[in-house]
């Protein structure tokens, strides 16, 4: 019942170094965990059979089954999910119930994460397959407005996806929270033309970083999110708002290379984190330091000034 880690890693990669390192840190906490190295081109049949396309990736296996995934070197999500599995390695079939339940409420909200939302393998910048690729390229063309979700980064939603929406491949389109198909649908709604009046056309990108801007009347662009923050200057702003016991909301820049680099031109601020009242620029890190220090932060954060 024990649950076991799979490091694929390769000795050129300086990333999986850094990793095993964390993993040394993890097998020190959870001396339940079994935790394991393989040189991912030392094992090519066993890379080729768990889709292993880069490092270091790591598999989760419980009772001899895989039950997770995680592609790259994310050391705080790498926690998560042992901290996770390791917590459940004895799940009564009661619990097991609410976790499938848990799971169907999970994907019904991913689902309904964006008007359009594509779930893939790898990211609009980077599939990782020749069909999430025609995919991509399609709706690109289309000038389609979509959010996508790397199914490789989460092995419960990969497999607990095809259940649920009763589609046993990858890529699969959604608009509204309904499945349209994957690619072979997506291409016949293309011949047809239906695929213009389905898909949900992309705005400007200055009028999305405006909607965005003003999602809510505090918004951070940072790297990561309240829950993870992926750099230490957004990790140390996130502590500052959080102190400030004001509600804020937050996007993640690196889930959109558009926007990361969009912003930077439109608010003539070329860093991360970048803080925004009323949708109106406040500033990055330092800024918010200086405000903090100056008593000024909590009149500024309730758009006082």
């Amino acid at each position: 019942r024990s649950l076991v880690v799979v490091h694929f890693w390769a000795p050129w990669a300086p990333q999986c170094a850094q990793m095993n390192e964390v993993m040394a840190a993890l097998a020190k906490e959870h001396v339940q965990v079994t935790f394991v190295k393989l040189e991912a081109e030392a094992v090519p049949e066993v890379s080729e059979k768990y889709e292993i396309s880069s490092v270091p990736t790591f598999l989760f296996f419980k009772n001899s089954q895989k039950v997770d995934r995680l592609d790259g070197a994310h050391a705080p999500e790498l926690t998560k999910k042992v901290q996770r599995h390791a917590s459940s390695t004895s799940v009564s079939a009661a619990s097991n119930d609410g976790a499938k339940e848990d799971l169907a409420v999970r994907l019904k909200k991913l689902i309904n994460a964006a008007p359009c939302m594509l779930f893939m393998k790898g990211s609009p910048k980077e599939p990782r397959c020749g069909f999430s690729k025609q995919m991509v390229e399609i709706l690109n063309k289309h000038g389609i407005s979509f959010s996508s979700f790397d199914i490789f980064s989460d092995e419960e939603v990969r497999q607990g996806l095809k259940t649920y929406s009763n589609w046993p491949t990858y890529p699969q389109l959604y608009v509204a929270g309904e499945l349209i198909g994957g690619l072979d649908i997506i291409k016949e709604l293309e011949a047809s033309g239906e695929l213009d009046t389905i898909c949900p056309k992309a705005c400007k990108l200055e009028d999305r970083l405006k909607t965005l801007i003003n999602k809510a009347p505090v918004m951070l662009f940072m790297k990561g999110s309240k829950q993870v923050a992926k750099c230490g200057f957004s990790k140390q702003i996130i502590e500052i708002m959080n102190n400030t016991g004001i509600d804020y909301e937050t996007f993640d820049i690196l889930e959109d290379e558009e926007v990361r680099q969009g912003l930077k031109t439109y608010s003539n601020w070329p860093t991360y984190p970048q803080l925004y009242v009323k949708g109106e620029l406040v500033g990055g890190l330092d800024i918010v330091k200086e405000l903090k220090e100056n008593g000024e932060l909590l009149p500024v954060l309730k758009g006082e000034n």
